[in-house]
């Protein structure tokens, strides 16, 4: 859709596109992995003349494309963009600034206020020394994760006022790329202008319009990792599981990008979250961030291991792990496609602190879990076929300590010890399996007798 300009109104300055918004914050927050802040920064910086003006519209959001097919250890992975194409824009609206917006309030949203606390998220913690923002505790141990910030009073009253003064079209209308006046203020991190503009959306039965890739504003709001806009758009009422084109949730890709934060203030809305809702790739969240774990691991461990940025990410995505088994997500479910669980995900790309983790986890029936196959292969002929990897032992013996059946044969009828590397260290491995494996028979056999 376009938007003619009334030939009353004053010409609107360019000002960037909801692509370009989500473009330059992900840009800061990947450099921001080169630095010692633990914490990227989570609004895009504007002058107070930038304030409430309504932006150009997008072009495109980054395409989401969640594959996992094949990872490698580059850098860091960034989202990537469309080329920038001009677009009609919004007229730039503005109000008297005389307010003190020093002045902080509590504004009431549906008999309570915006500030809240999210309810407790206990996490078990694999590695206490690993640095991160985000607490990563025993299991006797809980922590309550909160956004201190409450809603600015005097600016949701200007933001509502300007919704009020525009266009009807301009401010309930899209684009052509399906992008309303909530999206763009969504990307551009402005808590109380998005506030009003999906108040007016709600009231139109709009506040889950959908931009050309299917992205509601509670999706970019996640893109952005924009916890409080995400609270706010949950407390008015959005979908809390609605998805894109590729089928993924707001679940799938806070848990992606490995955001705490935004992940916290989506499973405070529980029951009403999907933990087991799958993308168009068949994962559910969690696998999600067992491979979004794997990638930071892998970039870490190839800039040798001394990138605090890097740590400080591996760190957030362990507690997305963490955070949505805690509420739930349940570690038996398979991939559609491959049949892998996050234990077969974590052990095929070597990442040994997901490894320990999940294998730590005080399961009934851990030995079944160990055991599950994914097209025939079990976790340990996966660590089997580590060839090189430095952490390829360490594995095999957690798996094995954890009641993995090194006798168990794959579709191609071979055992682990049959996929190990030639060559001394795979002579000594496969011995090690011999072991166990004449030790499993040994206990068989006492049991028969007895």
């Amino acid at each position: 859709m376009h938007f003619d300009k009334s030939p009353k109104e004053k010409p609107c300055c360019t000002l960037p596109t909801v692509k370009k918004l989500l473009e330059e914050k992900r840009r800061r927050e990947t450099s921001s992995t080169a630095s010692t802040s633990p914490v990227p920064p989570n609004t895009v910086t504007l002058s107070s003349s930038e304030l409430f003006a309504c932006t150009g519209a997008s072009s495109s959001y980054s395409d989401m494309a969640v594959s996992y097919e094949h990872w490698t250890s580059a850098p860091e992975p960034t989202l990537s963009y469309y080329t920038s194409h001009p677009g009609p824009s919004y007229p730039a609206y503005s109000l008297p600034m005389t307010s003190d917006y020093g002045t902080q309030q509590q504004v009431p949203v549906f008999g309570d206020t915006i500030s809240q606390t999210y309810q407790e998220c206990p996490m078990t913690v694999t590695d206490p020394s690993m640095a991160s923002p985000w607490p990563l505790l025993g299991p006797s141990q809980t922590t309550q994760l909160s956004f201190g910030s409450s809603m600015d009073a005097t600016k949701l009253e200007e933001a509502r006022m300007l919704l009020n003064g525009m266009d009807y079209t301009r401010a309930t209308g899209q684009d052509e790329d399906g992008d309303t006046i909530l999206h763009i203020y969504t990307a551009k991190g402005l808590r109380e202008c998005a506030f009003a503009a999906a108040e007016k959306l709600r009231d139109v039965g709009r506040l889950d319009a959908k931009e050309h890739k299917g992205k509601t504003a509670l999706l970019v709001a996640v893109t952005a990792n924009q916890p409080e806009i995400v609270q706010d758009l949950l407390s008015l009422g959005t979908d809390i599981n609605a998805c894109d084109v590729k089928g993924q949730t707001a679940l799938h890709l806070a848990a992606h990008y490995g955001f705490p934060g935004v992940l916290q203030a989506i499973l405070s809305s529980r029951p009403a979250i999907n933990l087991e809702a799958r993308n168009f790739e068949g994962m559910t969240p969690l696998h999600c961030a067992a491979i979004s774990h794997s990638v930071t691991m892998k970039a870490l461990s190839a800039s040798g291991m001394a990138d605090i940025g890097l740590q400080s990410k591996a760190a957030e995505k362990l507690s997305c792990v963490q955070m949505l088994l805690n509420a739930g997500a349940t570690l038996l479910s398979q991939e559609i496609k491959s049949n892998k669980t996050v234990l077969h995900l974590a052990v095929k790309e070597g990442n040994i602190d997901l490894v320990r983790y999940l294998l730590r986890i005080p399961l009934p029936n851990m030995k079944d879990f160990v055991n599950m196959k994914a097209h025939g292969h079990t976790a340990l002929h996966m660590a089997a076929g580590l060839h090189g990897n430095p952490h390829q032992e360490e594995i095999l013996r957690l798996l094995l300590s954890r009641g993995a059946d090194p006798s168990i044969r794959n579709l191609e009828n071979d055992q682990p010890a049959h996929l190990l590397q030639s060559g001394p260290q795979g002579e000594q491995l496969k011995l090690m399996l011999k072991k166990r494996s004449a030790s499993r028979r040994s206990k068989m056999s006492l049991q028969d007798q007895e």
